[in-house]
Order: structure tokens, then sequence, then C-alpha cells
């Protein structure tokens, strides 16, 4: 099954000080590899810009990110992330709006979600979707 890297896990492998001992970060550079397809979406690369400062690390981010396959979100998609993020609050769960329609890509695409976030897997209880577990 192909990967969706969550903003997490990418923050992780790009910093310099921690994070490459993550087993998720192992998982992501494994994929990268050749071991499995890893896809992203506009969302993902945009909260990745958010967290990075200069011109310099914005090209080499942006240079590594372009290589991958994009997934877009259609109308059908941000009407369903609304579904699923309705579906988790009734249950008591807190999605934000990018974690739900992340959850729509990754149902919608057969896609597994690389995250270090714990709310996903709260959110997985209420909605089905792929979510890496190690």
């Amino acid at each position: 099954m192909s990967l969706l890297v969550d903003t997490s896990v990418w923050s992780l492998a790009f910093r310099r000080d921690v994070g490459h001992a993550a087993p998720q970060v192992v998982v992501l550079r494994e994929a990268l590899e050749g071991a499995r397809l890893v896809v992203t979406t506009g969302f993902v690369v945009q909260e990745l810009l958010q967290g990075f400062a200069g011109p310099r690390d914005r090209a080499r981010l942006l240079e590594r990110l372009s290589a991958l396959t994009f997934v877009h979100p259609d109308l059908d998609d941000h009407v369903a992330a609304a579904e699923v993020r309705n579906a988790c609050r009734r249950k008591g769960v807190q999605v934000g709006t990018i974690d739900a329609l992340l959850i729509q890509l990754c149902r919608r695409h057969s896609l597994e979600l690389l995250t270090s976030d714990g709310d996903f897997a709260a959110a997985r209880e209420h909605v089905g979707f792929g979510l890496w577990s190690g």
C-alpha cells in the first residue's frame, strides 16, 4: 500500500537535531528508497513551508517534494472529509479540517497514512482508513 506522509513525519525527517531514529522516519526513508510509493498533497506542502525559514530551505524542500506523486482533493473529498469530522465529533473525538481531509484522501486512494500524530489513532476508531502502525 502506498504511503501518504503527514506533516509530522516530514518535520521529523527534515530536522537535523532529532528524529532520524523515529520509526516513522525509518519507514519514510525505506519507502523513498523504493520500498513503497510515497505520495503527498498540497496541504502537507503548505504546512511544511509555513515551518521553514529562508529561501534556501524553501527551495530545497520544494525540490525534494516535487519528485513525489501528488493527490488532489476534489469537491467529493471535501464533502466526505466533513462527514469524517462530524462522525468523529459525534463520538467525542476532535479532528481538524486538514486531518479529516488527509483521512479522506487515504480512504479514496487506498493509502496508508504515515504519521507521528496520535490523534489519527483516535479517529480511526470511528472511521475506517489505512493508518501505519509500527
